[in-house]
């Protein structure tokens, strides 16, 4: 488990999927399941993507909200935000995605650097006050991501 620590901002330049920004700090007093993926990633498209889709058909938005986040640290000439909405049109992909913002001088983007992310897929969880409750990279079974999820949901 990762030790609790408050949730830094979201450092992204553009929200796909979502009429409006969005911010951690506006969302305290809700869970929070953020999907960190490239499009380019296998393990992203095949388990971490479709995980999230699971997770926002089964919980309440009032109850958690899901986000993706871009973090594009490979393959930058082959992805664009055209070709990035095309996939997320394409594999039904309707919560909100953050585009990380590109590094300073650094391939690996703002956000990306912020959260100390290994890779993607990374799954993070944040509690209904704000603390990083679980930050993984790679996958984590449905069950044990739903019961951590059901008892942050569950938190008062």
């Amino acid at each position: 488990m990762t030790p609790l620590m408050p949730a830094p901002p979201l450092e992204v330049s553009e929200w796909l999927n979502s009429q409006h920004g969005i911010s951690l700090s506006a969302l305290q007093g809700r869970a929070v399941m953020i999907c960190a993926f490239q499009m380019l990633c296998p393990a992203c498209v095949e388990l971490g993507l479709p995980q999230a889709k699971r997770v926002r058909a089964l919980f309440a938005e009032q109850d958690l909200v899901v986000l993706g986040l871009h973090t594009l640290f490979e393959h930058h000439s082959a992805v664009t935000k055209a070709t990035l909405e095309a996939f997320l049109y394409e594999n039904r992909i309707r919560f909100p995605v953050g585009l990380d913002r590109p590094g300073e001088n650094s391939p690996i983007p703002k956000t990306m650097q912020t959260y100390n992310l290994q890779g993607t897929p990374t799954t993070i969880l944040i509690s209904k006050q704000g603390l990083i409750t679980r930050q993984h990279l790679g996958h984590i079974p449905d069950l044990q991501l739903g019961s951590e999820i059901m008892a942050l949901v569950a938190e008062e």
